[in-house]
């Protein structure tokens, strides 16, 4: 029988081969045909198919992130002709376990024998281990220009960047552990602005480091900072930013940019904090900008408390003339700019390639007090506005922005206390041949319910959708499955007198439009919606959402959930009282959630008298999540005690995440007990899983914990990958 097998094998797969017409084709189209797959599971299904394919698949590959840990035997003795010679983005950040270096000057996770410790405590056993690691990575990976890495110190970018010194073009540095106190500024980036010559881009978005380490590392190497054209210094874990003069400084050490972001200090309190002369000295010395981000990480206590920013409306003006190539520009702040207006409108001017918009704390952006645009209005070629805090925006505004940018394909409003739905209602009116995402958050006067029935002129092409869940128990017109009960005339005779008053002018609102008005509360179907975000305060339910208006959704894929505030201050539920996932059993083809509960904060130990601990509160989270049987990837934040810093999977969450037995990934962004993990290994499609944390400061040693460790992680990842998967 076994020679059978041996003979039957190639014979089989000639069969397969002569019945595929694409493998009639040339092999330099082939490789053409399968480099427009970008697809992960679609590329691997066409690997499987044959041999031929299968190198196919392997040579025009482009993208790969590993997950597995690079120091297994399994990958350090794979077959010299394993490589992947076109693959040109490399993540390397997700190696398991994750945030434990795998090139680094420490002892390598997971020697257990006093020998192998002995060996691997020597520096030059050491050095020999990352260089193989490192060797064996550029060998597999020869032409990689875009590299992803988890970075603890500044060893792993010593051993890694000399093999790919010509090719790197663009890098991204992970880390969200503390930064190591005995380096010296700058020493994080020293290999990689020493080494890279090509550097072009530079991402550190997610890397904890502190702002003198950025500005010590471009001006120690003016060569590579000069060749920069993109640099995110978002910074992970943030608690201040950069002030005027080391902005100044990255701007004159990197005079190439086209894209910028970073957090800086706005803060008018202080001597140093970025102005009107630090905005102009920024654009002049970057004038090839073209995506300009400024952000402040910091938020007042309430909005009664915001002062006056330091930057005016006339510096403003002059900013925005430094920059005609301006196409994406976000500036957050937490102190007011007032009376803004003539700002917007010098942007329109100055800026005509303007597209993407963000700005926070910006007052009188558009007054709308007559019948001409004004303001924010005459940017015409916005496709993404987003408007935060602005105190002073209304419905007439909203209506002057349908009106003067028609080509939004996106929009958010976020802490705007004055709109109402009826100014949502007529922007949605006003946008509805573009409008395909909307996110309306923390606005005092829009509830649920409401903002869910002011979208229906848009909601049968709405894409994507962020609210924040406020359930009203007394609407002025009682909503029920997202139609208002009362007339929709009554409705449309309220929003014109609304716009009249606001106006000051006569209606002009024709039969014919009033119609138009009642056709849209006849559109009871989300047809289009794909993805859905919700934000809820902790202890409030999701069962109303469903009665509030979201209960066809027949094509939502994907549902972020996020929980923030106090568990210890909110009574403790009733009796058999839940969340309510399982209400979202009701949409047919739901794969990806997002559970995040980071925010959430309880108690991790023992809790007073009366209330709820955090093991208590995730079971009364994830009650129902079982019934989600189309669910196939979950990522999921458990709730925190801030006291005790401590993000854990608690035992009643590990018992509701294993009856989900449809999950094939699972990401939990926290950690967990070890003996906990064999519930996992219970769920039978379970193919990826990890447990990452990646919130700052991340815990430092795991040998101080009785928690997973690195090696706990890795037996258990060894019996995962030996399970027989059904398919």
């Amino acid at each position: 029988m076994a020679d059978d097998d041996d003979v039957d094998e190639p014979v089989a797969e000639k069969a397969a081969a002569g019945g595929s017409p694409i493998l009639d084709l040339p092999e330099s189209l082939v490789l053409h045909i399968l480099s427009f797959l970008t697809d992960a599971r679609s590329r691997h299904r066409v690997a499987l198919a044959c041999t031929r394919l299968h190198a196919a698949e392997r040579a025009t590959r482009a993208e790969l992130s590993l997950r597995g840990d690079p120091r297994s035997p399994g990958f350090l003795f794979l077959a010299p002709h394993f490589c992947f010679p076109a693959l040109e983005r490399l993540d390397l950040s997700l190696v398991s376990p994750w945030g434990h270096p795998f090139l680094s000057s420490a002892p390598a996770a997971g020697a257990s024998s006093s020998s192998s410790a002995q060996h691997l405590n020597n520096p030059e056993a050491i050095f020999e281990q990352n260089e193989f690691i490192a060797g064996r990575l550029a060998h597999c990976f020869p032409a990689v220009s875009s590299l992803a890495v988890y970075c603890r110190d500044p060893s792993t970018l010593t051993n890694l960047t000399p093999y790919w010194r010509g090719s790197l073009r663009s890098v991204k540095l992970v880390r969200w552990h503390q930064r190591p106190l005995n380096l010296p500024d700058g020493a994080d980036l020293e290999p990689l602005l020493q080494t890279c010559t090509a550097l072009r881009s530079l991402d550190l978005s997610e890397f904890y480091c502190w702002v003198e380490d950025i500005v010590m590392a471009l001006t120690a190497h003016p060569a590579a900072a000069a060749a920069l054209t993109e640099l995110d210094l978002g910074l992970a874990g943030a608690t201040n930013g950069f002030n005027s003069p080391q902005l100044g400084a990255i701007a004159g050490s990197c005079p190439n940019l086209s894209k910028l972001v970073a957090p800086c200090l706005f803060n008018p309190r202080f001597p140093d904090s970025v102005g009107d002369d630090a905005l102009l000295s920024l654009a002049t010395s970057c004038p090839q900008l073209t995506v300009l981000r400024l952000s402040e990480p910091f938020e007042p206590a309430s909005t009664s408390q915001r002062e006056e920013a330091a930057i005016t409306v006339a510096g403003l003006v002059a900013f925005f003339a430094a920059l005609p190539r301006l196409e994406d520009f976000t500036m957050d702040l937490q102190y007011n700019v007032l009376e803004a207006a003539p700002a917007m409108e010098a942007l329109a001017r100055r800026c005509p390639r303007i597209k993407f918009l963000t700005l926070g704390s910006f007052q009188g952006l558009c007054k709308a007090s007559w019948l001409h645009l004004d303001g924010i209005a005459v940017c015409g070629g916005l496709e993404s506005l987003c408007v935060k805090n602005c105190q002073d925006l209304t419905d007439a505004s909203l209506a002057a922005i349908g009106r003067g940018c028609g080509r939004l394909a996106k929009f958010a409003i976020h802490g705007c206390d004055v709109v109402t739905s009826v100014g949502i209602r007529r922007l949605a009116a006003a946008l509805r041949p573009t409008l395909k995402e909307v996110s309306v958050l923390h606005c005092r006067l829009l509830h649920t319910a409401e903002c869910l029935t002011a979208l229906s002129p848009i909601r049968d092409r709405i894409e994507s959708l962020e609210i924040n869940c406020v359930w009203n128990a007394e609407q002025p017109c009682g909503v029920a499955n997202g139609t208002t009960e009362c007339n929709p005339e009554v409705f449309q005779e309220k929003e014109c007198d609304l716009e009249d008053d606001e106006l000051g002018e006569v209606s002009y609102e024709s039969a014919s439009k009033k119609c138009r008005y009642m056709e849209f509360d006849d559109i009871d179907s989300w047809e289009m919606l794909r993805s859905l975000s919700l934000w809820f305060s902790a202890g409030q339910l999701l069962s109303p959402l469903i009665s509030a208006g979201l209960d066809s959704c027949p094509v939502l894929e994907e549902i972020l959930i996020k929980v923030e505030g106090d568990c210890r201050t909110c009574p403790r539920p009733a009796s058999r009282t839940n969340f309510g996932l399982s209400d979202l059993a009701g949409f047919p083809v739901l794969a990806k959630m997002k559970l995040d509960l980071s925010e959430a904060v309880g108690y991790a130990l023992t809790a007073p008298a009366g209330q709820m601990d955090l093991s208590l509160w995730e079971r009364f989270y994830l009650h129902g999540i079982e019934s989600l049987q189309t669910l196939c990837e979950l990522e999921y934040w458990p709730p925190q005690d801030k006291e005790v810093h401590q993000r854990s999977l608690t035992l009643p969450a590990v018992g509701l995440l294993q009856r989900c037995i449809g999950l094939r990934k699972l990401f939990v962004h926290g950690t967990t007990h070890e003996h906990f993990m064999t519930f996992f290994l219970q769920m039978p499609n379970l193919r990826d899983m990890q447990l990452r944390e990646d919130y700052y400061p991340a815990p430092e040693n795991d040998l101080m914990i009785t928690e997973m460790r690195a090696e706990s992680w890795l037996r258990f990842e060894v019996q995962l990958n030996s399970r027989n998967i059904t398919d």
